[in-house]
């Protein structure tokens, strides 16, 4: 969801900074850690003395839920997703279910009939066992699906999964080195259902290539 549909870099690094400041946590070395991670695993790695994990998650999920301001679609996204079946495609998610369909209902991003939120899982990215979920719950194999990341978590648990992966460089701010895809946008890119059903995807130009990592 955040880094591939909508960017929601501005409200999540507002609450994050101010979150990382009250304990003593370096702001500029942290934030970049904090994406596409469940947060209660965000702040257990951290390893706190005296903080309680699950209780400032729900306190930072609080505030990100009443702070969508900034948040925006990635751009071509909404033409994208309103193109597919409603029942081949799936958002998998670390944000809270009450997060994401906030963040989504904001920019008015259609919410699926599977959506694979933090407390679905006992273990988030770079696990792949949200991935396999949402896989089972469209009816197909995680093997047979495409999956849209920007996060390394993300890309490592579509991986994992044994799904193909897109990496989605839209809210990059430094380039990412990848053996997959790349896209800037969706409008890099078309889906159309052949008459078999399968879903066929067709790169629009040449700035959506594989870069090969170092």
């Amino acid at each position: 969801m955040d880094g591939t549909l909508i960017n929601s870099i501005a409200s999540a690094e507002r609450i994050w900074s101010a979150w990382a400041t009250r304990h003593g946590v370096d702001v500029a070395s942290f934030l970049p850690t904090v994406h596409g991670v469940r947060t209660v695993e965000t702040i257990n790695r951290l390893r706190l003395p005296g903080v309680d994990a699950e209780r400032e998650a729900i306190e930072l999920a609080a505030a990100e839920i009443a702070d969508v301001a900034g948040i925006v679609a990635v751009p071509g996204a909404l033409a994208f997703v309103r193109a597919l079946p409603p029942d081949r495609w799936a958002i998998v998610t670390s944000a809270s279910r009450a997060l994401a369909t906030a963040r989504l209902t904001a920019v008015g991003v259609p919410i699926p009939a599977v959506l694979v939120t933090a407390e679905d899982v006992t273990a988030g990215k770079p696990d792949p066992s949200s991935y396999q979920l949402a896989a089972r719950k469209l009816g197909f194999d995680a093997a047979d699906c495409v999956v849209f990341e920007d996060a390394p978590a993300g890309i490592l648990a579509g991986e994992a999964a044994c799904a193909e992966v897109i990496v989605v460089t839209a809210t990059h701010a430094h380039p990412l080195a990848t053996p997959h895809v790349a896209i800037a946008s969706y409008d890099d890119l078309t889906a159309r259902v052949e008459d078999d059903g399968r879903i066929a995807l067709t790169l629009n130009n040449t700035r959506a290539e594989p870069t090969s990592a170092p």
